[in-house]
């Protein structure tokens, strides 16, 4: 009898030990699944800063009343969010509203977050307590004076603007398939967690997103904003500044390297690539290239057709203008005469999106201030071209703007030097965006053995 009581034991033991190494190997795919919810939400770019701890906040994000700064988001019981329920989290993540009751500045998507899954709420709110290192960092006050400083008018923000939290639906009549399946998908991680609307559609005067979903209007994705000193492009499948001229293959290569056949990254386009959008699954990446190609457009304007004139007369050494003359000495050697670059290395000028659009910002501060292609898994060099802000005045990087924006048929905007002159007090000039560059985000979370990670409360996840 004695005999058969140890057998009985030590059978359970075993069982036990089982179901605690499966639902330890269950969190860790929960943890998992919520680092690469995190990536594609690219919640490191925003909530860290350069030589600070991954997550720890402190980065200052500028408004038109003053700078507002990330918070600590490490599961720090003190600085971070290490004593949130997941209930806390999810009403922060679906309606702005923190676990102390206040609400935050609209900085944080939090109308574009509103729309994640239960799941992946539920694996992200693992990932941020258990996969990432908790760290002590106080958070920053923001710069904004008293009485605009003062929170009520932020619910009064939410009430007006943002939506009712709902997980993201379905549209009404969405035939069941394997296309509908990739649309739903991509429509899910770009009206979403990836919140592109938050840069890439035009604010109202209540600096709400004028539009919140392709359902909305076609103002969605359609550009417009400028943003420290870049002008944000259109995302639509349209030409003149959008993604008409782009393949699904071209989508995905950008998102994925930070440059394609069409053009290269710049501005915060390139953090998103380096600390997003690289870990992305090709099946996502896909879903989203077939999502964006889904938008109709939004202006009229016609395709990009190609004049051979001012890349001749470049050729031949005969440049017409003062514009010209200077894009023949500084910058023809990369961009070429007929400004069809050098594949993905120096991006073509000659019908590249950016330059068809009437705003010039981008293409003037990338000549004050240079440019970098983030280095990449894919793409691990990293090209860089230098700041021409010491080297040429107001009205001579105006004249080649205007040459650049208005050559080989391009139909961008022209500028002046006055203009210039009010960029050239931002400008700064770039640095160059190496693997080591971005060390902290990737090896600040995981992928690392999570061998000193307990067992997530279940009770805190239902």
């Amino acid at each position: 009898m004695t005999k058969h009581i140890s057998i009985s034991k030590g059978i359970a033991a075993v069982v036990l030990t089982l179901a605690g190494a499966s639902s330890w190997a269950a969190d860790q795919q929960l943890i998992k699944q919520g680092e690469y919810l995190a990536r594609a939400g690219d919640c490191f770019a925003c909530h860290s800063v350069t030589g600070g701890k991954p997550f720890a906040g402190g980065l200052g994000m500028a408004t038109p009343i003053g700078k507002v700064y990330s918070s600590n988001i490490t599961p720090d019981k003190k600085a971070g969010i290490g004593d949130w329920s997941f209930a806390d989290f999810d009403k922060l993540m679906r309606t702005g509203v923190t676990k102390a009751g206040y609400t935050v500045y609209p900085a944080m998507p939090y109308p574009s977050y509103s729309r994640l899954s239960d799941a992946d709420m539920k694996a992200l709110y693992a990932y941020f307590m258990q996969g990432v290192q908790a760290d002590p960092t106080p958070n920053r006050k923001s710069d904004i004076a008293w009485p605009l400083s003062m929170r009520f008018p932020l619910t009064i923000w939410r009430w007006m603007f943002a939506p009712k939290p709902a997980p993201y639906q379905a549209p009404a009549g969405t035939v069941a398939n394997t296309a509908s399946a990739q649309l739903l998908r991509g429509a899910y991680l770009v009206e979403g967690l990836g919140h592109c609307g938050a840069c890439h559609t035009a604010r109202g005067i209540g600096m709400q997103e004028k539009a919140l979903t392709s359902l909305d209007s076609t103002q969605y994705l359609a550009g417009g904003q400028v943003i420290d000193g870049w002008a944000v492009p259109s995302l639509r499948n349209e030409h003149g500044g959008g993604l008409a001229a782009w393949s699904q293959a071209d989508i995905v290569a950008f998102l994925k390297t930070g440059r394609n056949g069409h053009t290269a990254s710049f501005g915060a386009m390139n953090d998103v690539v380096a600390h997003s959008t690289q870990y992305l699954t090709e099946a996502d990446l896909t879903s989203i290239a077939a999502y964006l190609k889904s938008l109709p457009a939004r202006n009229d304007a016609k395709p990009f057709v190609s004049d051979p004139t001012v890349a001749q007369a470049l050729y031949n050494g005969k440049p017409a203008t003062a514009g010209a003359l200077t894009y023949l000495n500084k910058c023809a050697g990369c961009h070429r005469s007929d400004g069809m670059g050098y594949a993905k290395a120096f991006p073509a000028l000659a019908g590249n999106a950016v330059l068809q659009t009437a705003d010039a910002t981008s293409a003037i501060n990338i000549i004050l201030s240079g440019g970098a292609v983030p280095a990449t898994h894919t793409a691990p060099s990293s090209l860089t071209m230098a700041p021409y802000a010491k080297e040429l005045n107001d009205e001579q990087i105006a004249e080649v703007v205007n040459f650049i924006q208005t050559s080989w048929g391009n139909k961008g905007g022209t500028t002046t030097a006055s203009q210039v002159a009010k960029l050239r007090k931002t400008a700064t000039p770039v640095q160059p965006l190496t693997a080591a560059a971005y060390a902290a985000g990737r090896s600040g979370t995981l992928p690392r053995p999570i061998v000193e990670a307990g067992p997530i409360d279940k009770r805190d996840t239902k």
